[in-house]
């Protein structure tokens, strides 16, 4: 993939699922040990090319996620890479059992995008909207979580996903124009946050889409007297726990995601933080628990305290 200013803006454009597809093709054809399976999904998925271009290297098991996972766990371990799709409530709950037992006990590597999570299609209601999935697969051992910021991120982390030593859970969100937070090429470790803008006075860490969000609500907020460190914090498990330990010489710490507040980031950042002596109050910023009427994306963010602007109120009103 060529990381650059050019594909950054391009990509952006295009939405996260088709840069994941677009990816896993390129992988595919350096290495013909990927497999893609997708259930129902390859359109959505942005692996409609890799369909008809390389079909020894593409399997849609139709609307049978569950076999999907049994059949990616058979061909990981005789060898292949695997990489799995379907929408992120199928992936992360409909197929559960079958990754806790595959994946997780058994030690089955494999490579799983949930597509279109958080709130992406919030006008279809939350029977199609995931805001559980990190909770879900965090919970799980010998599986990765991440929620990449962006759409070259996006192919960071599927490049990244495919070298690592267990199973990693991606977490694709929003449609298309999705807000560029990297503009140029960058270095990418799975585990290893980056820390995107350099303040005293709070330390802001997100992660998915509320990394773009949070770095205007650092701009809001840098207009009113406070001045805020922003971290892309993409892995959620592993954390960078490193990183955290020096922002814990900030006066606050706070956490944003497009997840509910249990079990997410803010959760897995808490725990963390939990045994620590010294260590400055946490504020999470997420959905709290309760289900959202449906509506358009941002409409439905209005509803859970996730734009920019209502990110920025919550942490000055605590700076006060």
């Amino acid at each position: 993939m060529e990381y650059s200013s050019k594909n950054a803006r391009k990509w952006s454009r295009m939405g996260e699922r088709p840069v994941f597809g677009l990816t896993v093709l390129e992988m595919a054809k350096e290495h013909k040990d990927i497999i893609a399976l997708a259930a129902d999904v390859a359109s959505s998925a942005g692996l409609e090319r890799m369909k008809m271009t390389l079909p020894e290297q593409f399997l849609d098991t139709g609307i049978a996620e569950q076999n999907m996972m049994g059949i990616a766990a058979g061909l990981a371990s005789e060898g292949y890479r695997v990489v799995t799709t379907t929408f992120a409530p199928f992936q992360s709950m409909r197929c559960l059992e079958q990754i806790r037992v595959n994946l997780g006990y058994m030690g089955a590597k494999v490579c799983m995008a949930g597509l279109a999570s958080g709130f992406a299609y919030g006008e279809l209601g939350n029977t199609h909207c995931c805001f559980e999935d990190v909770a879900i697969m965090r919970a799980i051992p010998n599986i990765a979580v991440v929620s990449p910021a962006d759409c070259m991120e996006v192919a960071k982390t599927v490049e990244a996903a495919l070298q690592h030593d267990t199973s990693v859970y991606i977490r694709l969100m929003g449609k298309k124009d999705v807000p560029v937070v990297y503009a140029e090429d960058y270095d990418f470790q799975l585990g290893k946050a980056i820390t995107l803008r350099e303040g005293v006075d709070v330390a802001i860490v997100a992660t998915g889409t509320m990394v773009a969000r949070s770095l205007q609500a650092a701009d809001i907020l840098d207009q009113q007297g406070i001045s805020a460190t922003v971290v892309d914090m993409h892995t959620i498990k592993p954390l960078d726990t490193g990183c955290l330990d020096k922002l814990c010489e900030h006066n606050l710490l706070v956490t944003v995601e497009e997840h509910n507040v249990c079990g997410g980031l803010g959760s897995a950042v808490a725990e963390y933080l939990a045994p620590k002596k010294e260590r400055p109050p946490h504020l999470l910023i997420g959905v709290e628990d309760f289900f959202p009427h449906a509506g358009s994306y941002e409409y439905v963010l209005q509803q859970c305290g996730l734009t920019a602007e209502q990110i920025a109120a919550r942490i000055r009103d605590l700076c006060r």
